[in-house]
């Protein structure tokens, strides 16, 4: 498994976040939205050990990803994600394996390339906006933030389910994270 180095920094204005980046002239590689189903053992201890495996449709690319985050730190995630052809074949293969498609989710990421990292600003339902910095090491997301004005202490290391908690919604129960539907 891969380590994955990345944090958030909470309720952002996109659009001028947006005119800053395309300022200090960051790759725009546009908006996209993100469908994605969650997947859990079956008795959801993976909810308390924060792993998941993660299907997720944005245009016409599929991915899977089992994703563990046990300290929920800018360094502590563990990935590993690959290409899929067929999103009910892979929830299929999933569900047959003993794991359960938990939550449907979806939101809008628009995703820009600055220096060494990449940074997606999400829009999701219910919540204040968040862009979230990934790159290569905590340094580079560090200098990142630093050159577009983000207070690193300020930063949010958790994971969505987290921020969700935050606003006072309690994740584990909500299985319906759509523009259309919160349940």
């Amino acid at each position: 498994m891969e380590t994955e180095f990345e944090t958030r920094f909470l309720e952002i204005n996109k659009d001028v976040l947006i005119k800053k980046l395309k300022d200090f002239g960051a790759e725009d590689c546009g908006e996209d939205k993100l469908e994605e189903i969650i997947f859990y053992d079956q008795n959801l201890n993976w909810l308390n050990e924060n792993k998941f495996v993660r299907l997720r449709k944005k245009r016409d690319s599929i991915k899977i990803t089992f994703k563990h985050n046990s300290k929920q730190t800018a360094d502590s995630a563990k990935e590993i994600e690959f290409g899929v052809s067929d999103i009910k074949k892979a929830t299929g293969l999933l569900e047959a394996i003993g794991l359960i498609a938990y939550r449907v989710v979806e939101k809008y990421r628009h995703t820009f390339k600055f220096e060494n990292v990449t940074l997606d600003i999400d829009t999701w339902p219910k919540i204040p906006t968040y862009v979230e910095f990934e790159g290569g090491s905590v340094e580079e997301l560090k200098l990142a933030a630093k050159k577009l004005g983000f207070d690193w202490e300020k930063r949010y290391d958790k994971d969505a389910r987290y921020v969700f908690q935050k606003y006072g919604y309690d994740f584990d129960n909500i299985r319906t994270i759509t523009f259309d539907k919160f349940e």
